[in-house]
């Protein structure tokens, strides 16, 4: 399982239900064009430092959460691609191919959602992103638009600014260890946290949870790896340097992990 390196359809005719209500039924942040500065020159070999010119867009403040999946699932009748081959991938030391995994069973058939419904919702493929997002009238968001609101015009390489240090970890950010990899309960959770629990994290135009919490993600191919699609923004099982801005992943675009959410764009 690729991201386990360095852990860190068409739809149906009643998906055009709610289209329109999408600034009613999210906060979603108007995104202003501008330059972005992309990319990393510390960072791996696909985080080369580029200029990329973002027309104007809004996205959600905070992550999809269980809740909203939730009335999503009921309004629609959707069934994820999780549910549907029965295996949902959990980390638990290693990844693992879990049966009965699923959003509503996030960790495997014995976990459920008591307690997490304003947490992100995981266990959902890129094409239930898709889905969702699609179902309300917006769009999964370029891995370009994601990286632009994460880090603003300033291109801060975290969300908040340019540091994060072993003191300052469990203040800004619902990560693992500072050393990699692992799980921590440092800053209060073990594994995800309600969204916008962590309001000095918060992106310069005011996003939360754009590092850390959950993966998220895009609807861009991995560079190099057209069959895969890119993730951003780290989650709660990774360190400092799987959290930057700038760090790019990709998953296949069909499965689902217990770190791996989403958020919405519209124009």
């Amino acid at each position: 399982m690729s991201l386990a390196i360095k852990f860190f359809a068409v739809l149906p005719l009643l998906f055009i239900a709610y289209v329109g209500s999408a600034a009613e039924d999210f906060d979603l942040v108007a995104i202003p064009t501008g330059t972005a500065v992309l990319g990393d020159p510390e960072g791996d070999d696909n985080e080369i430092e580029r200029s990329v010119h973002i027309p104007a867009f809004r996205l959600m403040r905070r992550e999809v959460t269980n809740r909203q999946f939730a009335r999503f699932v009921d309004d629609s009748g959707y069934r994820t691609t999780v549910e549907n081959t029965g295996k949902g991938n959990v980390w638990w030391l290693r990844w693992r191919l879990i049966d009965g995994a699923d959003w509503r069973h996030p960790a495997g058939p014995k976990s459920n959602l008591e307690g997490l419904l304003d947490h992100p919702t995981v266990q959902v493929s890129a094409l239930d992103g898709e889905a969702f997002c699609q179902f309300y009238g917006m769009r999964l968001p370029s891995e370009d638009e994601w990286e632009y609101a994460a880090r603003g015009p300033q291109g801060y390489r975290y969300a908040w600014g340019n540091t994060l240090t072993r003191d300052t970890l469990a203040a800004y950010v619902n990560a693992g260890s500072f050393d990699c990899c692992a799980a921590s309960a440092a800053d209060g959770f073990s594994r995800t946290a309600p969204v916008g629990s962590f309001p000095l994290g918060r992106s310069p135009f005011g996003l939360d949870d754009m590092t850390g919490n959950v993966w998220e993600w895009t609807s861009s191919p991995f560079p190099g790896a057209a069959e895969k699609r890119a993730i951003r923004g780290g989650g709660w099982g990774n360190n400092p340097y799987c959290l930057k801005t700038a760090y790019r992943h990709g998953n296949p675009p069909h499965i689902g992990l217990n770190i791996v959410g989403l958020r919405c764009a519209a124009p």
